[in-house]
């Protein structure tokens, strides 16, 4: 069964089809392109996707989507962008799967990869999710486009860094479940307080079908601030946290000598048990969240456990491996594709429960504004907490924590990714424990690629 016929898909978005082909996917990043996809040639400011059509073809793309003429299969459309919304909107109209949007300042991609796992577990091969971290203007109705016609669940993020954005794609998306994951500074360069985070994120609940269910984190300062985001669109509203006034709550959490978490949490009237592989009181905030979404949707809570047991580390968030060094191993945790004050000082805690010498690669936190110098500079408790030393600082906006460090533990400073992998070769032992979390566009991800390919 075809993903989308040519007639289905200028039906949907008004353009004119050259002729007969189906696809099997959708695309709009041509290196991304594989065998019978749909290619969607969208133009921006930097940009033009027209100019890949050879490229995207090469690898085998069935069709395309194009505001041009050209001779490869296509359906010719006014604009690209439009049509790429008009046709998650028809996958929107055409599928019977239950829906749940995903959002939060933190652990929104790590929530979603977890609740698909989980619903996958029971449903296999039937969930349909949002891959990578697709989950802005384009990214969002390309991952709807890319609902498969029979899929019965559907986990899709959705995030945001202006206020508007999340009520623009929830409207897309017409959730039957909004899941808030947590509130914390993020992009604080384009909001002026955490209250308008809030509100921003709370714009997920406007999309809800009627009936709709919404999650949110108990535990949080701004949770009747979402509540009352919430009432009006939604007909429950479910809890979850720490705290045992949550609708779904941890009773008692004990950390393994493995790493991992055993939890015991109440769900409503009931009670589970599971373990959680990712280490970390973040992630057992996550782990609630998941329970909660698959308790919700009717799926299977037993068969959720077992996934979240055997959940691997995503890369950029969690992932763990070991490094060859001179004379052993080092434990790389790779955190380096996002970062802000919450999830810095929530890995910074999970770095001081590993054995060894604790070292921490900080990249500098993005997007927050005046309050940046202090953001950072608020990062030197959580490390001496942590026991990190030495500590590898990058960029220019760690100078006010190198300030806050200087006479408390080794710091070195450096501008780039590139400078501070040269430098971490230098600084590493066998047993170490090695922390490597920064904003995405800092580039870390290159220490990391370094580490793991035994630069060291």
């Amino acid at each position: 069964m075809n993903l989308w016929t040519a007639a289905e898909i200028a039906a949907a978005t008004g353009g004119t089809a050259s002729g007969d082909f189906a696809v099997d996917g959708v695309a709009f990043d041509s290196r991304e392109v594989g065998p019978d996809d749909l290619f969607v040639a969208l133009t921006g400011e930097t940009t033009d996707g027209h100019r890949f059509l050879d490229q995207a073809f090469a690898q085998g793309a069935a069709g395309a989507i194009v505001s041009q003429p050209t001779d490869y299969p296509h359906v010719l459309v006014a604009d690209t962008f439009a049509a790429l919304n008009d046709l998650a909107r028809a996958s929107r109209a055409r599928t019977s799967a239950r829906i749940i949007g995903v959002t939060g300042s933190v652990g929104k991609t790590s929530a979603k990869e977890a609740l698909f796992a989980a619903l996958d577990r029971a449903v296999h091969a039937k969930v349909h999710r949002s891959v990578k971290s697709y989950n802005n203007h384009t990214g969002v109705p390309l991952s709807l486009a890319r609902m498969p016609r029979d899929a019965e669940l559907a986990v899709l993020e959705m995030g945001m860094n202006h206020p508007g954005e999340l009520d623009a794609l929830t409207r897309i998306v017409r959730p039957h479940v909004a899941l808030v994951t947590a509130i914390a500074p993020a992009h604080t360069e384009f909001f002026p307080d955490e209250s308008a985070i809030a509100d921003a994120k709370g714009e997920i609940f406007r999309g809800l079908e009627p009936g709709g269910v919404a999650i949110l984190p108990h535990d949080s300062p701004h949770r009747d601030r979402l509540t009352a985001a919430a009432q009006p669109h939604a007909e429950r509203i479910v809890t979850f946290g720490m705290d045992k006034a949550a609708d779904v709550h941890a009773i008692e959490v004990m950390r393994l000598s493995t790493g991992m978490s055993f939890v015991t949490a109440r769900v409503g009237e009931r009670e589970i048990s599971f373990t959680l592989s990712q280490p970390g009181l973040h992630w057992v905030s996550n782990a609630l969240a998941v329970v909660a979404a698959v308790d919700v949707v009717g799926s299977d809570l037993g068969l959720a456990g077992l996934a979240l047991a055997d959940l691997g580390g995503l890369a950029g968030r969690g992932a763990r491996f070991m490094a060859p060094v001179a004379g052993g191993d080092v434990l790389v945790i790779d955190e380096s594709y996002n970062a802000n004050p919450a999830s810095m000082r929530a890995t910074l805690a999970v770095l001081s429960e590993e054995p060894g010498r604790h070292v921490a690669v900080l990249g500098e936190m993005r997007e927050l504004g005046d309050a940046s110098p202090a953001y950072h500079a608020a990062l030197a408790d959580p490390i001496l907490a942590a026991r990190a030393d030495p500590v590898l600082l990058v960029g220019k906006a760690m100078t006010p924590l190198a300030e806050a460090l200087e006479t408390k533990v080794n710091i070195v400073h450096v501008a780039d990714a590139a400078a501070a992998l040269d430098r971490l070769v230098t600084m590493l032992a066998p047993g170490d424990a090695v922390l490597v979390k920064g904003s995405n566009g800092v580039g870390l991800s290159r220490v990391v690629a370094g580490l793991r390919g035994g630069k060291t």
